[in-house]
């Protein structure tokens, strides 16, 4: 059975990898499953180290492949705000609607038209004795003036996908695991990960 270890204790991305993974015949296990093993303290600038990071501290540990994802956005008008910030941006504990109430307040007076934002995935492998690979995938959106739908997690609610019309919380699992930032990084990764198996 092909197994992939995904270093988060994030239940919204495990259940996206689960469903992404899923797809091409991997079964998956998450740190959710070893609650004893404590974060690994991400001391990148970039979400390609702290993915790296991640991924290689959890593969030491447990011999296996680990997939590690690091994962924010990046607002126009604020310079790249929150950026590596992005699950911390209201304070250190991870709290969803803190982080998405300061964005809407640091973008009061932003007209709609520069609202412009992005969603970036750093995804790293780390495959014991060799050397980890990494991708990286990239969603174009907007952010609203409110919030919408109940889906997803994080800054869903309110980042609008022109495209679709919709924000990424008012979209079924299936559209968004098709263009979401992960998904984009992912279809990177398959073939990378068909080599290895």
């Amino acid at each position: 059975m092909k197994e992939l270890l995904i270093a988060t204790k994030n239940a919204g991305k495990v259940k996206e990898f689960e469903d992404l993974f899923g797809e091409l015949g991997f079964t998956v296990t998450s740190l959710l499953d070893y609650p004893s093993i404590e974060d690994v303290e991400e001391t990148g600038v970039t979400f390609e180290q702290n993915a790296t990071i991640k991924a290689e501290a959890i593969s030491h540990l447990f011999g296996k492949i680990v997939v590690a994802d690091d994962s924010g956005l990046f607002v126009d008008a604020l310079g790249g705000e929150p950026g590596v910030y992005s699950a911390r941006y209201a304070g250190m504990e991870k709290n969803d609607e803190a982080n998405i109430q300061k964005l809407l307040t640091n973008l009061e007076d932003v007209p709609k038209e520069k609202r412009t934002a992005r969603f970036h995935c750093a995804l790293a492998v780390a495959i014991p004795d060799k050397e980890t690979i990494v991708v990286e995938g990239t969603c174009e959106g907007m952010i609203t003036t409110e919030k919408h739908g109940e889906n997803g997690f994080g800054y869903d609610p309110i980042f609008f996908v022109p495209q679709l019309e919709k924000t990424m919380a008012q979209l079924d699992k299936e559209t968004k695991n098709k263009i979401s930032h992960r998904a984009n990084a992912l279809k990177e990764l398959v073939p990378v990960m068909k080599q290895l198996f």
